[in-house]
């Protein structure tokens, strides 16, 4: 979305929230405590199944999430009955800029499993399984939104850390989780990854001088792309004083003819679970420690900090002339990419990426007076640098009969408060299981949640 010269602000932001691919698994927390859910394994590598299964091809377990701290509706508004934008004018400066933070954090996941398996064996549990993971992370500053809302309003603005981060890759994970003793019970995971495509854009700084005859900017960015077959678009421009001139080349897009694996990697889990007794129980794990290693890297760079100055953007603080700040704008905004002027340094050969691990940690009660429902609170933590994030969630789970258990749970973390549930329906032979982590709520026309939070967990399977 970097390099597409003909998209503006809103539709960054908006196409941000709602499609992606990344790095760091979806799984469904609302599962973790409920009875008879056959994936806990891949939250935790020491929990084991009391039966063994097949999954439904394509369908055994399918997570998605969409996740963020800036919703649809803080960019979409309902003006006169209409939907428009935030760069509306009958949308006030304050009303939108209330709505936006300085770090605006994006996120989708994405885990189907093609192919999976568990069964007991090796004088503990077992699991086989093949999926495709898939994720985006975006952090949005506060500052980008803030230009293309107030314009020269402001003579400066500071745009930095303007980052994003994706990949995508097939995983084949083995498994295997045994009991120590009776209270004791520890489990690991070997995942070997082949890599699809990944993109780490760190658009460090655009500190920008606007002015009506000519702008200011200095500016710092760098791209990664390791994708198959892809290459940079560049166009070129004169600069220079008169008669000094030079010609000056730069990014203008991407381009590639074919898509396929272009990386491998390794990734452990680890896990361990402790029965204190009857009434409690614990447990630990550490997924996705792990890497891939990348066959090309196609790097775009400003090469450290650059400064310069251009007339091409000229604003006129009357609306009705053909340079309004509204004309221009749109123009700036088109050219965005055009902004950091990135130099294409070509591939720079292999590089080596590590995955985004996650620490979960979980403490479950069983109701004395009734042990069918349990109480469970789960910490779970994102380690990933600047896209790192945590969640607590507090859980109550049933089940009221042998056919069917769930559970309710309430969420707060990094991306705002969660209301959960998930009902797992297990009669002898059959295991269906649908939920969210968090509910979807009201929907734009396009079917969009307007709180750019959603998430959807099913999954088909066959005990035996």
């Amino acid at each position: 979305m970097f390099f597409n010269q003909n998209k503006k602000i809103t539709a960054l932001v908006v196409a941000a929230m709602c499609v992606g691919v990344t790095v760091n698994a979806q799984h469904t927390y609302s599962g973790f405590f409920t009875d008879g859910y056959l994936f806990r394994h891949q939250m935790n590598p020491a929990a084991g199944n009391e039966q063994n299964y097949v999954s439904m091809v394509g369908i055994g377990n399918v997570d998605f999430a969409l996740r963020g701290n800036l919703a649809v509706k803080d960019v979409l508004y309902n003006v006169n009955g209409k939907t428009t934008t935030f760069l509306n004018p009958a949308v006030s400066a304050d009303e939108f800029l209330g709505n936006i933070k300085d770090r605006n954090k994006i996120r989708t996941d994405l885990n189907v499993q093609l192919l999976g398996f568990g069964f007991k064996a090796f004088g503990g549990y077992n699991t086989v399984g093949v999926s495709a993971r898939a994720n985006v992370n975006v952090n949005l500053p506060g500052a980008l939104l803030r230009l293309a809302k107030q314009g020269i309003e402001n003579k400066t603005y500071d745009i930095s850390d303007f980052d994003a981060y994706g990949e995508a890759f097939a995983e084949v994970a083995f498994g295997h989780s045994r009991d120590i003793n009776e209270h004791l019970r520890v489990g690991g995971k070997l995942k070997f990854l082949l890599g699809a495509g990944n993109v780490d854009a760190q658009f460090k700084k655009a500190q920008l001088s606007l002015g009506e005859n000519e702008w200011t900017a200095v500016t710092d960015a760098e791209v990664q792309a390791s994708v198959k077959s892809l290459t940079y678009k560049t166009e070129s421009k004169m600069r220079g004083a008169e008669g000094e001139e030079h010609r000056h080349t730069y990014v203008s897009g991407v381009d590639f003819d074919k898509f396929g694996m272009n990386g491998f990697g390794v990734a452990i889990d680890l896990g361990a679970e402790y029965k204190l007794d009857d009434d409690w129980r614990f447990s630990a794990s550490l997924l996705d420690l792990g890497f891939i290693k990348w066959n090309n890297n196609m790097v775009a760079s400003t090469n450290g900090e650059k400064t310069f100055t251009t007339d091409k953007y000229i604003f006129n603080l009357d609306d009705k002339a053909t340079n309004s700040f509204e004309n221009e704008g749109d123009r700036l905004l088109d050219d965005l990419c055009n902004l950091y002027e990135l130099q294409n340094n070509g591939d720079k050969g292999g590089r080596t990426r590590m995955l985004g691990a996650t620490f979960n940690l979980g403490a479950e009660y069983a109701l004395p007076v009734y042990r069918k429902l349990t109480f469970g609170l789960l910490n779970s933590t994102r380690i990933q640098g600047e896209f790192s994030w945590t969640q607590f969630r507090l859980s109550a789970n049933v089940a009221p009969t042998n056919i069917i258990s769930l559970g309710v749970n309430l969420g707060v973390g990094t991306f705002g408060a969660d209301f959960g549930w998930l009902i797992n329906f297990h009669p002898t032979g059959f295991n269906l299981y649908v939920g969210m982590d968090h509910l979807i709520g009201e929907l734009a026309k396009q079917g969009i949640p307007l709180s750019s939070n959603a998430c959807l967990n099913l999954g088909m399977n066959f005990p035996f």
